[in-house]
């Protein structure tokens, strides 16, 4: 049974309201320990820590840590049809997407001859982790890659962790991924090993760091995603997936339940919430939830995930209480399933992305609306965003003046420098002005 959180009576202060809301008892904090450890290891140690770190989590150290480009090739030449025409239409779907999400340059005038103009830098190159472990995503290397190339990213590495089942290697479908995006640096490491790898370089295998450091993965790797940021670039915490659904009984039960369970299933700290005007509605979706998860592969790892604490029904005298709620979760995914969908939206602030419908299922969303999946967990909605084409590029001001343009504002300069006591900066433009 899924916990009960019963905010009919009133939603209490923000503070409070925060401290309610359903989590994981594993947090990316509680991982940090752990992960500096191995982030330290391979940035003292290099590919010697990689190896044992890939015999010690992956079943197997790879012959190769950097994949061959044959590999790659023979992974798409046996990709099977039907998933290549899939992983196609997602690549242009997203690609699409994401050509609408660079912005354009612009110049603001704001005396004659005094221009700032605004231009957006792509990254020079990034590192991108697709997870492996429990599941295979291809789908993550198009979300990662798509939008990097997008931006105009001139080098991208990937990283994916060995699998025990494939000898050690990147498993095939991934590489296949990689190779349909013409990506051919592809290095078989996993874990906050490889986010420390990205940041730090590995000489000996020809790995140069990177810029930026983006893609979804387990704590461990969010955590060194926080340990590494300040010396590279990161999109965000993408820990354990989690679904919020705001949902009324006008909804269908058996959608919102399928739902719920489709995200549970990623991980056993995946967290599922429902957020309901309707008592009898979170009866009737936790009833058929047992069923439905009983004739699945993953049952178990679902099982958990929705009896965790960070999985939860809340229920609420009000949509527009549970948009308040929401809002103070901040969801990785958010859908919204009442009898005005619209004016619910209208109240949402935080979100990764929203699912607005009963046909625009988070599962969409995960392969092919077009939108990204590598979203921010763990309530960092709240202040963060999902991967966009926007998140390689480096917006940049750029400052013309003319020698009149720059001669009409030095009496403020020299005002200004001179109140903060910094007269170089006033003498710096009152030198090009007396002469």
């Amino acid at each position: 049974m899924m916990q009960r959180i019963d905010l009919r009576g009133g939603l209490p202060p923000r503070a409070e309201l925060l401290r309610l809301m359903p989590r994981a008892a594993g947090d990316v904090s509680s991982a940090t320990a752990a992960a500096r450890d191995l982030v330290d290891a391979v940035r003292e140690h290099g590919a010697a820590a990689l190896h044992e770190q890939a015999e010690r989590f992956d079943g197997g150290a790879p012959e190769h840590v950097r994949v061959p480009a044959a590999e790659i090739d023979a992974a798409v030449a046996g990709l099977a049809p039907e998933l290549r025409v899939a992983l196609d239409e997602a690549i242009r779907r997203v690609r699409a997407a994401s050509a609408a999400q660079v912005p354009t340059g612009s110049v603001t005038t704001l005396a004659d001859g005094a221009e700032v103009h605004q231009r957006w830098q792509p990254m020079r190159r990034v590192g991108l982790y697709v997870p492996g472990g429990k599941a295979v995503y291809p789908s993550s290397v198009v979300m990662n890659v798509v939008p990097a190339q997008v931006a105009g990213v001139g080098s991208i590495a990937l990283v994916s962790p060995p699998q025990r089942d494939h000898g050690g290697r990147v498993h095939p479908t991934i590489l296949a991924a990689a190779g349909l995006l013409g990506v051919d640096e592809v290095y078989a490491m996993g874990g906050a090993g490889a986010v420390g790898a990205l940041a730090y370089g590995v000489p000996e295998i020809g790995l140069d760091p990177v810029d930026l450091v983006t893609g979804p993965g387990n704590n461990y790797v969010a955590a060194a995603k926080r340990l590494v940021r300040g010396v590279v670039g990161i999109d965000s915490e993408a820990g354990a997936s989690e679904i919020l659904v705001i949902a009324d009984d006008t909804a269908d039960p058996g959608y919102v339940a399928a739902d719920l369970i489709s995200q549970a299933e990623h991980d056993e700290q995946a967290g599922s919430v429902l957020v309901t005007t309707s008592a009898a509605f979170a009866d009737a979706v936790e009833a058929v939830i047992p069923e439905r998860t009983a004739v699945l592969g993953t049952a178990t790892r679902l099982q958990t995930a929705l009896d965790g604490p960070q999985s939860a029904i809340v229920l609420v005298n009000s949509l527009t209480d549970a948009a308040t709620v929401s809002n103070a979760y901040g969801p990785e995914h958010l859908e919204i399933q009442t009898a005005d969908d619209d004016a619910v939206l209208a109240d949402i602030d935080a979100a990764g992305a929203v699912f607005v419908g009963p046909h625009a299922p988070v599962s969409l969303g995960d392969y092919l609306a077009g939108s990204n999946h590598v979203l921010p967990t763990g309530g960092q909605a709240r202040f963060g965003s999902g991967l966009s084409a926007s998140t390689f590029l480096r917006p940049q001001q750029v400052v013309r003046y003319t020698a009149q343009a720059l001669a009409e504002v030095v009496p403020h300069i020299v005002a200004l420098s001179t109140e903060e006591q910094l007269p170089a900066h006033g003498a710096a433009v009152s030198e090009r002005t007396n002469r």
